[in-house]
């Protein structure tokens, strides 16, 4: 019984050392960027900054919302700074247990993930908020003064980041399925107007009320399964090869 329990007790201490690897990473570099926590919430926050009024400022109406926005700013940087690292740890836990071929198709799946979401929130950051807030500031009636709160901000653009970074996933969900076998290219293509319609919907449901933005995550998540599709179809050839030489 303790022999059975010999190879668990060991596989928990080598993740709890990588664990303690990533956060203790993820501690030095917030702490290294705390320094420029406000500089950083102003980076964050620049979109909003360039589109409001001349005068117009952003107001923090909680009591510790100065302090503590731009600490969840640096955290959220140090987060990202250090995720490769992390991403890292993680593989190196599960490597040893799998196959060859389950690495070769993990691995560039787990870099392409994280490439995929860091373009999506510079997709948002970039192109999607000067318009959004363009528009907020723009249909602000006359007399009002439009002066937004720190951390509503904050959370707003984090669920931003969060919807985009997950639409530009979009591609290697599709590459999954199709690989697993739970759904075939042909079944995508026919569920292609299916797929527009729900990528409008979403886009709806989770963008400000304004049409352009919708159509900014509408148009690049129908885009990005379309390529999910091709690479999909791409990625089969190979497979296909694989079974036939296996039954020949």
């Amino acid at each position: 019984m303790q022999q059975d329990l010999q190879p668990l007790i060991e596989h928990l201490i080598e993740l709890r050392s990588r664990l303690v690897r990533a956060v203790l990473l993820m501690v030095v570099a917030f702490c290294l960027l705390f320094n420029w926590a406000g500089d950083l919430y102003h980076l964050l926050a620049m979109p909003m900054l360039k589109a409001m009024k001349v005068g117009s400022q952003m107001i923090a109406t909680d009591v510790t919302s100065s302090f503590f926005v731009p600490m969840k700013v640096a955290g959220m940087v140090a987060f990202l700074l250090t995720l490769p690292h992390t991403l890292y740890q993680a593989w190196a836990f599960v490597a040893p247990g799998l196959y060859q071929h389950e690495k070769r198709l993990i691995l560039p799946l787990i870099i392409s993930s994280l490439v995929l979401f860091l373009v999506g929130m510079a997709f948002a950051y970039f192109l999607v908020f000067p318009v959004v807030f363009g528009f907020m500031t723009g249909v602000t009636p006359e007399g009002v003064a439009m002066m937004t709160d720190i951390d509503k901000y904050l959370s707003f653009v984090l669920g931003m980041f969060l919807a985009f970074g997950a639409t530009f996933e979009t591609p290697v969900i599709v590459m999954v399925l199709v690989r697993m076998g739970i759904v075939t290219v042909a079944k995508l293509r026919e569920a292609r107007p299916y797929v527009i319609v729900g990528a409008f919907v979403i886009a709806a449901v989770v963008t400000p009320p304004d049409v352009l933005s919708q159509v900014m995550l509408a148009v690049p998540l129908w885009l990005l399964f379309e390529l999910g599709v091709v690479l999909a179809a791409w990625l089969m050839v190979p497979k296909q090869a694989e079974n036939t030489e296996a039954s020949g």
